[in-house]
């Protein structure tokens, strides 16, 4: 069975030059020893430095945040958990080429590191500005304030229930977005994202700031 290079191009948005590169990309190190290729250890290696750079610029010119608050969003940003969401969410996890026993913990790190194999990939295929814009796509809807939670804590404070969240997908299997909807205090706001978490947490954020006009 060939590799679905074409698949995978779509899912993240960018149409490689070297198409073995990307493949390498999913090479974990046990397939990469039982195959004799090379693996994507030193993939991840660079991926992670490109990574820290592109969030750490982003947020350099993003707000007036001192060191202190901008390095622990960063460290929440390319954290294991986050970079998991982010392969799962664009669907990625299936596609690793591994072998033996997969372990949970072995797994969730395999997975999590095929963001920071991508991301090496893309920027050895076309350089700075492909690999940046592909990050911030994926990244600059993250934000460190829990918007759901302070909507709850402003509903309570004036007395009300909870709010009512909505939800509807849009767009392929494969690159699905959503719409989020929620209602209180006879106000509806809306948010869209690439997952239900962040259509939720823009919905709440846009419904605060109707209620606090």
């Amino acid at each position: 069975m060939s590799f679905p290079v074409s698949e995978i191009e779509e899912k993240l948005g960018y149409v490689f030059k070297d198409k073995e590169l990307l493949k390498r990309a999913f090479v974990h190190s046990s397939y990469g020893r039982a195959k004799k290729i090379p693996d994507n250890e030193r993939l991840e290696y660079l991926g992670d430095a490109v990574l820290q750079l592109v969030v750490t610029e982003w947020q350099y010119h993003r707000d007036g945040a001192n060191e202190g608050s901008m390095t622990k969003f960063r460290q929440k940003l390319v954290c294991e958990e986050t970079l998991l969401a982010e392969v799962e969410e664009l669907g990625l996890e299936k596609y690793l080429l591994y072998t033996g026993r997969r372990g949970v913990n072995v797994a969730e790190k395999a997975f999590s590191s095929i963001f920071e194999t991508v991301v090496a990939v893309i920027y050895l295929d076309g350089g700075y500005e492909p690999v940046k814009a592909f990050i911030l796509e994926r990244m600059s809807d993250r934000d460190d304030k829990n918007y759901k939670g302070e909507l709850q804590e402003f509903l309570q404070k004036c007395g009300e229930d909870y709010p009512v969240y909505e939800l509807e997908k849009q767009g392929k299997d494969n690159a699905p977005s959503f719409i989020a909807k929620v209602s209180a205090l006879s106000k509806t706001a809306i948010g869209e994202g690439k997952n239900k978490k962040t259509a939720e947490q823009l919905a709440a954020k846009n419904l605060l700031e109707k209620l606090k006009k």
